[in-house]
């Protein structure tokens, strides 16, 4: 698919599924293209829609099943937003740093294809509010999912959800009272069994 000119062509990018529940659609609004006038669409869709299709399949849809309805925060952004993201201090990493992350299009330094979103596990942000409890959903994700990063928030538990083909398997808190590594690859603990940690939070297991 060539890097959509026209309304109609973008309308075919978006209506393309994947995975049973999610569209691209789902993941192209961004409020950075939206104010600044920018189109927040993929250079590359082919190499957007795969990486997208197994952060969805293999992450997103999953979870869902577990928790119920995922609210998506944020999702794709092209490389020109990203840039200008970073730019003016939105909260964006620069892009070298968000290649096969926020930056679906664009393979990473090592050739490797992945995808980020930020979303809101609705039904746990609304039953699960009290200071360390980010931890109990981090570590389910952990234990059930092939992600390769997590990058928690402080507002209803946002996270940063990242699929790649060579996953990382780290945990990173934002959190102020809690900012730092939950855990990645040689932490104490990383390849443990946490099921005392979230044991009975997933409402359809």
């Amino acid at each position: 698919m060539n890097k959509p000119q026209t309304v109609a062509r973008l309308a075919e990018l978006g209506r393309v599924p994947l995975s049973k529940s999610f569209y691209m659609r789902d993941f192209l609004y961004s409020e950075i293209a939206a104010l600044h006038g920018l189109a927040n669409v993929p250079d590359d869709p082919d190499l957007a829609i795969a990486a997208g299709t197994r952060l969805c399949t293999d992450v997103l849809e999953p979870l869902q099943d577990a928790f119920g309805r995922l609210s998506i925060r944020s999702g794709l952004r092209s490389a020109e937003v990203n840039a200008l993201g970073a730019a003016k201090g939105y909260g964006c990493a620069p892009n070298e740093r968000s290649l096969a992350g926020h930056i679906w299009d664009r393979r990473d330094a090592g050739g490797h294809m992945g995808a980020t979103a930020a979303i809101v596990v609705t039904s746990f942000a609304d039953a699960f509010t009290a200071p360390d409890d980010w931890k109990r959903l981090a570590w389910w994700i952990h234990d059930h999912l092939p992600y390769s990063s997590l990058e928690f928030f402080p507002e209803r538990w946002t996270v940063n959800v990242q699929w790649h083909e060579r996953p990382l398997r780290m945990i990173y808190s934002h959190i102020p009272e809690a900012r730092g590594y939950l855990t990645k690859p040689g932490m104490d603990g990383h390849n443990a069994d946490h099921r005392d940690m979230w044991d009975g939070i997933a409402p359809h297991p």
